[in-house]
């Protein structure tokens, strides 16, 4: 197991390369030659200032998402369940967009966005709190209050989004999700919030492991499971939230890597939430790379002067077929 964490860190820095290798207006070489000391000031800003905040911003969201995707599918005993089974993804998102809409927050105010994102994604998941009632300890019930939950917020964005359509440019990248602008403003503030809630979730990996047996094996083991559960739910909650108010809505991620996880180390939680954190910030960051190469590629073949794609787009799609193909291979699948 420990040969493999080793293995997913090399794979991690080898996606934080391929990240700062991939942007537009340096070629590989220049970037040698910052890293070495050298280049002038607009290519040490370029890498210096733009590159390296948003390859550390994906990282560090990545292994949010991992993290509160695992913490979530033990807690719930379900291997669909996702962060927009709580309802903070959309919460999250929700509140971005009204705050954006209202003039309050913006793409140069990080710190006002990401209180904007937090206070919404933390409004979800009360509101599917109070939805759930006596059912908390539910987890069917916990997951279907979650689906109602975040369409709920998806039409209250949908209305923000219609009684304020100039802002629709800067807000659709809260909708798809994307890397592109983030400084080191952005990476001051999400690291201490992935640090101490990764390490509140690593300390929840014997509860969770007791839950995902079962609630009457994990209550025979003397374990309280309902306040057991409701820790990890604000556990994932609060991982969510910080990813989203610093990235937006990526989907998929926290859906499927955590079965990546589990399979590649077993169901030690231990060893598997660090694991998932891993796995969580080389599919991000991996995926941003991938979504500037395929930029540049399109803008090329369309013939076109600048071309973003977001790595939310990615990551979607190729989690869309990779979820498909994995409901056909085990469709009664349950933990």
């Amino acid at each position: 197991m420990i040969r493999r964490l080793w293995m997913l860190v090399a794979l991690v820095l080898v996606c934080a390369c391929a990240e700062l290798l991939a942007g537009r207006g340096m070629s590989p070489a220049v970037v040698g030659e910052v890293l070495g000391g050298g280049g002038d000031a607009t290519e040490r800003h370029i890498l210096l200032e733009l590159r390296f905040p948003r390859t550390l911003v994906a990282l560090a969201a990545g292994a949010c998402l991992g993290l509160a995707g695992l913490v979530l599918q033990s807690a719930l005993r379900n291997p669909l369940a996702g962060p927009e089974v709580t309802g903070v993804t959309p919460g999250a998102v929700l509140g971005a967009v009204t705050a954006t809409g209202l003039g309050l927050a913006g793409w140069e105010s990080p710190l006002a966005v990401v209180v904007a994102a937090c206070a919404g994604g933390c409004a979800g998941a009360a509101l599917l709190w109070l939805l759930a009632g006596r059912g908390r300890g539910d987890p069917g019930q916990i997951a279907v209050h979650g689906v109602l939950v975040s369409a709920v917020l998806g039409g209250l964005t949908a209305m923000v989004l219609l009684v304020a359509p100039g802002e629709l440019g800067s807000v659709v990248q809260w909708l798809v999700g994307t890397t592109e602008g983030r400084v080191w403003q952005h990476w001051h503030l999400l690291w201490p919030w992935a640090l101490a809630w990764g390490a509140s979730a690593w300390l929840l990996a014997g509860p969770l492991t007791l839950l995902r047996c079962g609630d009457e094996l994990a209550t025979a083991a003397g374990l309280f499971t309902a306040r057991a559960r409701a820790l990890a739910l604000l556990c994932a909650v609060a991982l969510t939230a910080g990813a989203v108010a610093a990235v937006g809505a990526l989907g998929f991620v926290g859906l499927l890597v955590p079965h990546v996880a589990v399979a590649v180390f077993g169901a030690d939680l231990r060893v598997t939430l660090p694991g998932a954190a891993l796995v969580g910030a080389a599919v991000v960051c991996g995926a941003d790379a991938g979504a500037q190469l395929l930029s540049r590629l399109l803008a090329v073949a369309l013939d076109t002067g600048r071309l973003t794609l977001p790595v939310g787009a990615l990551t979607t799609c190729v989690g869309a077929a990779l979820l498909l193909a994995v409901v056909r291979r085990a469709p009664s699948r349950t933990f």
